[in-house]
């Protein structure tokens, strides 16, 4: 199957359709060319399968959830976070936590059953937002697990499984704009299976590295919070080292969490790639973002707020990306402020 976007890594820098992103562009003495800057949007596919739940994510005209409304609404704002600049957008088949940081999940959100199969619906709607993200140009991040729904998944044969299952059929899918981020945050002590933590999760990356069609493999990483560098095992086994800037709110604090990564003694030249940072600050000079991109380290943007259940107004749902039933377009100061300053320092 023919697809239109193929991403690759040459040093630290991400090529689309070999040429580096960015081409040329250069911005305040910074080089922004094989930069990756990219959005958190793993709830673009969600649904909760848990009914005592699902009416929390009821659209506020319908008074019901509607996951194939989401995913349609979703696509159609894809073209205009490309035009700011946005080159790549986050998915994930355990969709993370839906609203702000909580601690139960009771909902049930997860592409994969107990024993480590795909549910189908979850893949149709998977399906049409990666083609749209495929025929726009863009590279798909592609989760994998979530920590409070990890648990779902019934030991390890059938997490190993379920690896199996999601890197097979993004393959034969033919999608070549994929990258992994095998368990999101490993390093969080809640997950729940030993293979997801930082001393064994190498043992996932590797697998979806050995997974192969006609050659073709994916190209994977894990993330990591703030507070740990990768290990050198992950380091190792990396194609991108993937990190979190949650929780560094100080000047200064994420360019120190990108210079332990970079030091870990299994690092050779490959991209960094920020693919989660709720800290915003885009009118400061220190900001996350440009603490970032002056280190050429890609920048993802995590916008969880300000909706919380129970506020919503049917002209807004809520205007977080990670808050379902989400607005998906660019209308809140936060939002403008973060495309609009992307849009500027890609020239986009």
């Amino acid at each position: 199957m023919a697809r239109k976007t193929h991403v690759a890594i040459q040093g630290e820098d991400f090529l689309i359709n070999g040429e580096p992103t960015y081409k040329g562009r250069q911005w305040q003495g910074t080089r922004i060319e094989g930069l990756l800057y990219n959005t958190r949007m793993v709830c673009a596919t969600f649904d909760d399968m848990n009914p005592d739940t699902r009416t929390r994510w009821a659209y506020p005209d319908s008074g019901e959830w509607d996951p194939e409304r989401n995913t349609d609404e979703f696509i159609a704002r894809l073209p205009e976070y490309k035009q700011h600049g946005v080159l790549s957008v986050t998915l994930c088949f355990q969709y993370g936590a839906p609203g702000r940081y909580v601690k139960q999940q009771p909902w049930h959100s997860t592409a994969f059953t107990a024993y480590g199969d795909l549910r189908p619906d979850h893949l149709a709607r998977m399906k049409r937002a990666l083609d749209a993200i495929d025929a726009l140009g863009m590279v798909a991040g592609m989760g994998y697990f979530y920590f409070g729904q990890d648990g779902h998944i019934l030991g390890e044969d059938a997490v190993r499984r379920a690896v199996d299952n999601a890197t097979g059929w993004l393959l034969d899918q033919g999608y070549t704009n994929i990258l992994v981020d095998v368990a999101n945050e490993c390093d969080v002590p809640r997950y729940q299976h030993d293979v997801m933590k930082p001393p064994r999760v190498h043992e996932l990356l590797r697998q979806v590295k050995e997974t192969t069609r006609d050659g073709r493999r994916l190209l994977v990483g894990t993330s990591f919070t703030p507070g740990s560098a990768p290990t050198e095992a992950v380091v190792a086994e990396s194609d991108v080292v993937m990190l979190h800037g949650n929780g560094c709110r100080f000047p200064g604090q994420l360019t120190g969490v990108i210079h332990r990564a970079r030091a870990v003694p299994s690092y050779t030249p490959k991209p960094l790639l920020i693919n989660e940072d709720d800290k915003f600050a885009f009118d400061r000079p220190d900001s996350n973002l440009l603490q970032a991109t002056r280190l050429r380290v890609s920048w993802g943007y995590y916008d969880n707020g300000p909706g919380t259940l129970g506020s919503l107004t049917p002209s807004n749902y809520h205007d977080g990306f990670q808050n379902p039933p989400i607005n998906w377009a660019i209308n809140t100061d936060l939002k403008r402020a973060f495309f609009g300053q992307v849009k500027e320092i890609t020239g986009c």
